[in-house]
């Protein structure tokens, strides 16, 4: 194929270097010598691609490069152009390759002038009172913060009270306390059998043994369900029963009244770990709405406000619980993180956490169709309302090769391994869409996803 004249391609491709490199060089050497001028587009890289005689990865490797030189914009719909300000300079020996980071499931970051105010706007409201929250606190959280948590829990369709609700250092600790309370040394719990990382290193920290169960897509088969509750008497059922991490299945309500059914047959307490349920616009109703008497409901803030709060709802079956997990709770973390609390209280009672979530559900489903359009016929599950993918290897590749190789063009994702909890290896990573890289970074590393899963592996060995 060949490029119209009026579209710029490289010429005298050095040869004793990477083609990506030889690439990019050239046009720094076109910026130089104003062959390429400021504003001017590049083809797409696939036109390049196919003109050239490279496959897509190289031309991708090289687009990078430039940009990593500071000659190159990417702009989302539009295409590559040189940037008005390129100064081509000399590159290094070892070009430092930046990785795009979607391995850690982490809603996208707000970028919005008017959002970030805001937030900020929030944070200064605070600064009247900022001794008070360097004190030590009332664990669980004082009225205001419990209240705040009321609404937030409302949101969600969870109907409670301050007295049933505890305001916790982040979800990680509530499950550690949730562990050592409902099973401790020995016992055992279900869960799915592709199932959140942290319950693996949990059970394995007390000793205590997962059923991993059966699932479809509808997520965990009531059968299997009901055969562990009849043979293994587990302690407890632990679930994330919306946008499941890491294979987004969203339980629908016919599956969740089938193992409540079960669980309030059995009297197995169900832990459900909420923290994806606000981004859907109307999800399923919750476990503990099916069955207040035997669950325990975690609704985080991780996942629709922002990780680093580290504050998360804690919704107990029965008040007089309180006192127990409480101090099971203070005994291992003192207290949730005051300045941390007190920002999150804040933000939801002004609006602000709402602003947030409707940014972060607004920002998943614009990336979800980026993704897509990457992707093309590739087959994977997802859902617009999420904000991470996974992705079944077609045959040939195995998931160490995927993400070695993923990780060689700069972008980092995680193998099933870090999910599975028994039972055969299965080939197949989890890709997140959010935190810190742009929707130009997330597009472009879709496109390298897709054109790796478009080609047999065995073609890759031979790029330098």
């Amino acid at each position: 194929m060949r490029l119209p004249k009026s579209i710029w391609t490289p010429t005298d491709l050095a040869t004793d270097k990477p083609a990506y490199l030889a690439i990019a060089d050239a046009i720094a050497d076109d910026v130089r010598q104003g062959r390429l001028a400021p504003n001017a587009q590049l083809p797409p890289q696939r036109q390049l691609a196919d003109a050239l005689g490279y496959n897509f990865t190289t031309i991708s490797r090289a687009y990078a490069e430039a940009q990593r030189r500071g000659l190159l914009d990417a702009r989302v719909g539009q295409g590559t152009f040189v940037r008005a300000d390129a100064r081509p300079r000399a590159r290094t020996p070892a070009p430092r390759t930046t990785l795009i980071d979607m391995s850690m499931n982490l809603p996208p970051e707000p970028d919005r002038p008017e959002l970030l105010a805001r937030m900020e706007s929030g944070v200064k409201m605070l600064a009247g009172d900022i001794r008070a929250l360097l004190r030590y606190q009332p664990f669980g959280g004082g009225p205001e913060d419990r209240d705040a948590g009321v609404q937030w829990l409302a949101r969600r369709g969870v109907t409670t009270t301050p007295e049933r609700v505890l305001v916790c250092p982040g979800t990680h600790s509530v499950l550690n306390t949730l562990f050592s309370l409902l099973a401790g040394n020995g016992a055992r719990i279900c869960c799915d059998n592709i199932t959140y990382p942290g319950v693996r290193a949990l059970a394995a920290l007390h000793g205590i043994s997962l059923i991993g169960l059966a699932a479809d897509r509808d997520g965990v088969l009531p059968d299997a369900f009901e055969a562990a509750c009849r043979d293994s008497k587990p302690a407890a059922l632990y679930c994330n029963p919306t946008l499941q991490n890491p294979n987004t299945v969203t339980m629908p309500l016919e599956r969740r009244e089938a193992l409540a059914q079960i669980a309030a047959r059995h009297r197995v307490p169900i832990i459900e770990d909420d923290p994806y349920s606000l981004l859907p616009e109307n999800p399923p109703p919750s476990f503990f709405t099916l069955l207040p008497e035997l669950t325990y409901q975690i609704c985080g803030l991780s996942k629709t406000v922002g990780a680093g709060l580290r504050v998360a709802y804690l919704v107990i079956p029965d008040p007089r619980q309180t006192p127990r997990i409480g101090a099971m709770l203070r005994a291992v973390s003192v207290m949730a993180p005051p300045i941390s609390v007190a920002i999150a209280s804040e933000w939801i009672l002004d609006g602000t956490a709402d602003a947030l979530l409707g940014f972060v559900r607004e920002e998943s489903r614009a990336r979800q169709q980026l993704a897509a359009q990457a992707l093309g016929t590739v087959s994977y599950l997802a859902s617009p309302d999420g904000f991470h993918l996974w992705l079944p290897l077609p045959e040939g590749w195995s998931r160490v090769s995927f993400a070695t190789h993923l990780r060689s063009s700069g972008i980092g994702v995680v193998t099933s391994d870090a999910f599975l909890v028994g039972g055969p290896a299965i080939e197949a990573v989890r890709i997140c869409l959010g935190g810190t890289a742009t929707r130009a970074e997330v597009s472009h590393a879709m496109e390298l996803v897709g054109s790796a899963l478009s080609h047999p592996p065995a073609i890759y060995s031979s790029i330098v």
